[in-house]
């Protein structure tokens, strides 16, 4: 994939498939140690050891519509081939967590891209998921909480209402700069 913002896209889609009702999305910027660390968190059904230990294959896969599944091993090879590191632990019933590094100047790390616009887009067409989404540039933090959200708009306002979607993707722009898009 082209972007990292992508990657993420991806494997939150993985979170939807095993019904997650909590996911938690971070994307932490630090100049000071060159890396870009990505962690993905839900509570979705989880693996079996057995799947975990094969789900980086490019030949595993769950779904009945494909023999091969690119996703994890195409993020995977992504943040090694720009000197970063990779891992992946789940647990049935529990849920899955991911951990993605890249070099920050390595040559090969692909841009970030729209990841405001990717975490709005997971957001306004899963209303009823609840999304953690946290942004740290530097040690500076910024969250995004659907729960806080629905908390103080009340439980009977969908997160895909206009004016509700439009809000999110204002505060989700200023989390995640536009100039960061093409970083």
């Amino acid at each position: 994939m082209k972007e990292i913002s992508l990657h993420i896209m991806d494997i939150v889609q993985n979170s939807i498939t095993a019904d997650a009702t909590l996911i938690e999305v971070s994307l932490d910027i630090q100049y000071a140690n060159n890396m870009i660390s990505i962690a993905i968190r839900d509570n979705g059904r989880g693996m079996s050891k057995e799947m975990l230990a094969q789900v980086t294959s490019p030949f595993v896969t769950t779904r009945t519509t494909r023999r091969v599944g690119l996703g994890i091993s195409l993020f995977q090879a992504g943040t090694q081939a720009s000197g970063g590191e990779f891992c992946i632990d789940s647990t049935e019933g529990v849920g899955t967590a991911l951990q993605a590094t890249y070099g920050l100047d390595h040559l090969d790390r692909p841009p970030i891209g729209d990841f405001a616009g990717t975490m709005h887009t997971l957001i306004v067409s899963n209303p009823d998921i609840d999304f953690l989404v946290t942004v740290i540039v530097d040690g500076a933090q910024d969250v995004l909480d659907t729960r806080e959200v629905r908390e103080a708009l009340g439980n009977d306002v969908p997160l895909d209402m206009p004016d509700v979607s439009l809000w999110l993707r204002e505060n989700l722009d200023e989390m995640f700069k536009p100039e960061y898009t093409d970083f």
